[in-house]
């Protein structure tokens, strides 16, 4: 049986970093070798807990477990070359070795439960993200799409911002919001307006009435949460729903809110700003007379950038705001993919790997 194998039988299944399991038992034999030949009233036998606590921080429980039993054996070999083991300094020494290998390997197997448990909810929170937040294609019509998704939470990957795309007669619908708060209200939120989109992009609704199916929804179950919970009854969502048309080199939006698209061109970085922001969702049972669509141009060769302010009030180490219209200009980039990679990186960058606030981000390009 090659070592592997064997180790694979007391350890789980073998990793890489079991290879580094040449340590601990380096150390059982180097003490062992040391002790027997120092002079007795020398004792280097205490050092050999090193060895289970060591291979504690790579390997499972069994295998630690297993070390623990090697360095056991290894204090017994001493104690019987040094005059016996019935000798209270010896049968001392074996006693604490036993006690802290067993407390090393129930520490390190309840450390493994947590980290199982961890894993498995990272996992739903995977599978959650992909069936709310579902990922955009690379490509819908003429247009090329890449997006990005930040969660402020560190172990979360979802939050309260929100994208989608859907098909539209002659054109390619998006949304994206940004739900005041966040947690699991705020993902209950992002999820209904999700739900609501997705649900009504076979109707073919004009613009207008569908941010107002958009905005009753939110309300609706707004006003549904907010029995006795304050914070359910003051949320809201700032939106931005456009139609990038597939046959003329423009688009129509509306703007509840939410910060404005950047259009970066040949000649730098413009805003596309509306005469009149229409509220944002939650606050109102809105129709569809609330909402006006304005058009912008969207040409060949020009960049479409759709984002939450999660992005432009990141902070600095000196409390400075991220510039992202001087990025662009500076970038001139023309590629999605290539503009939200750098956009994810240089962001996490400022913000010294910290944010305090979810961020989504999406790139449109008109294919050739």
């Amino acid at each position: 049986m090659s070592v592997r194998r064997g180790l694979t039988r007391f350890g789980g299944s073998w990793r890489p970093s079991h290879g580094l399991l040449v340590i601990p038992l380096a150390i059982i034999v180097l003490v062992t070798v040391l002790d027997i030949n120092a002079p007795t009233t020398i004792h280097l036998g205490p050092f050999l807990v090193a060895a289970p606590a060591i291979t504690a921080s790579f390997a499972g429980p069994r295998l630690t477990g297993v070390v623990g039993a090697l360095a056991v054996a290894a204090q017994i070999l001493i104690g019987y070359l040094h005059g016996g083991l019935m000798t209270a300094n010896h049968q001392a020494q074996i006693a604490a070795l036993v006690v802290l290998s067993v407390l090393v390997t129930l520490l390190r197997y309840v450390r493994e439960r947590r980290e199982r448990r961890l894993t498995q909810v990272q996992s739903v929170a995977v599978a959650a993200q992909q069936v709310l937040m579902r990922p955009l294609p690379e490509r819908i019509g003429p247009l090329r799409i890449a997006s990005s998704y930040l969660a402020a939470d560190a172990e979360a990957q979802i939050g309260g911002d929100l994208y989608a795309v859907a098909p539209a007669a002659g054109a390619t619908r998006l949304v994206i919001g940004d739900v005041r708060g966040k947690g699991l209200a705020a993902i209950g939120e992002a999820a209904v307006l999700i739900g609501a989109f997705h649900g009504s992009a076979y109707r073919n609704l004009s613009l207008p009435a569908l941010m107002a199916h958009l905005g009753n929804s939110v309300y609706w179950n707004t006003v549904h949460q907010a029995d006795g919970d304050p914070e359910s009854a003051e949320s809201f969502v700032t939106a931005l729903l456009l139609d990038v048309h597939h046959d003329a080199p423009g688009l129509s939006m509306i703007n509840c809110g939410h910060p404005p698209p950047l259009l970066i061109t040949a000649d730098g970085v413009r805003t596309l700003e509306v005469r009149e922001p229409a509220l944002p969702l939650g606050l109102t049972a809105p129709s569809e007379s609330d909402y006006e669509v304005e058009a912008a141009g969207f040409g060949p060769g020009e960049l479409l950038l759709l984002y939450t302010d999660g992005v432009i009030e990141a902070r600095g180490p000196g409390g400075a705001f991220y510039p992202l219209a001087d990025r662009l200009t500076a970038w001139a980039e023309t590629d999605p993919p290539s503009l939200v990679a750098r956009l994810h990186d240089d962001l996490l960058r400022h913000a010294g790997g910290n944010l305090d606030d979810d961020v989504a981000v999406i790139a449109l390009a008109r294919a050739p």
